[in-house]
């Protein structure tokens, strides 16, 4: 997984035209999902296409690059745009999801593939893990997730039903959860890598900090370069969806920087 993703809600039909700039920047992962509603994944696999089969690809193939996308319930969805049956149980509604966003992104596997939230109840949580670990053991995916999960309980439980592990837990990144605290403890104990969604949007006060200015001068940063580096530093995988080739190569370079650990610490007192 590299250690920054590009991320692709809501760019509707600007979405293929971004992915390829994104990967033609030098990104080489992409998170999408299969909900129409907030994401258009056919335009990310044209993106993806057309991308590989131009010069700019110069050698890139298929296996570099890391491709995530979600399973999302009924409950997210756009009623007039299903990308399954409605009426199907749970493990097909999944199995058919799978499918769709394989003809999307036009590939014969997926490098992780997240439930985009936990359901209603745990059974019927646990019923859609069990049918996503079946996309995994049947090859067409290579590692499980689940997002927008804020409680560390029942993602430990979800864990302890589990028979294949989540390897990431994607999340808003803000304080009105405390930053995750608890989860990023249990992702470290686990192994599981914790990706950040909203990560500049929902943290302006820590980017206007003086502080993180400081810092950004000294390094001759932007303050969103500064966090985002800092945040590398702590094992996040921050996902970044600009359309700016500018903002694009900055989010790239964040990994040239070198922060002390007295400078990562000032930024942890802002959280």
């Amino acid at each position: 997984m590299p250690r920054m993703l590009y991320g692709t809600a809501w760019k509707e039909q600007r979405t293929a035209a971004c992915v390829q700039l994104a990967l033609q920047a030098g990104f080489r992962g992409v998170d999408t999902a299969c909900q129409p509603k907030h994401y258009n994944e056919p335009g990310v696999g044209e993106g993806i296409a057309a991308f590989l089969g131009s010069p700019a690809a110069d050698g890139c193939v298929r296996s570099d690059l890391y491709l995530q996308t979600k399973f999302t319930s009924l409950g997210g969805q756009d009623p007039k745009r299903l990308p399954y049956d409605a009426r199907a149980p749970l493990p097909a509604q999944v199995a058919q999801s799978v499918q769709a966003s394989l003809r999307n992104l036009r590939v014969d596997y997926l490098d992780c593939l997240v439930l985009h939230s936990p359901l209603a109840d745990m059974q019927s949580t646990v019923t859609v893990w069990r049918a996503m670990e079946e996309a995994y053991l049947g090859g067409l995916v290579r590692q499980l997730g689940i997002s927008n999960c804020y409680d560390p309980a029942l993602f430990t439980e979800v864990c302890a039903h589990a028979d294949v592990q989540p390897a990431i837990v994607q999340n808003r990144f803000h304080d009105k959860t405390g930053y995750d605290r608890e989860l990023r403890a249990i992702c470290d104990e686990r192994q599981i890598v914790y990706q950040s969604f909203w990560t500049l949007t929902a943290n302006r006060h820590v980017l206007e900090h003086r502080a993180v200015r400081a810092l950004s001068a000294k390094h001759r940063c932007t303050p969103a370069q500064m966090f985002f580096r800092y945040l590398t530093y702590g094992g996040i995988v921050p996902l970044t969806g600009t359309q700016s080739i500018e903002h694009m190569r900055e989010d790239l370079a964040i990994f040239a920087l070198e922060l002390s650990a007295d400078e990562c610490a000032s930024i942890t007192a802002l959280l």
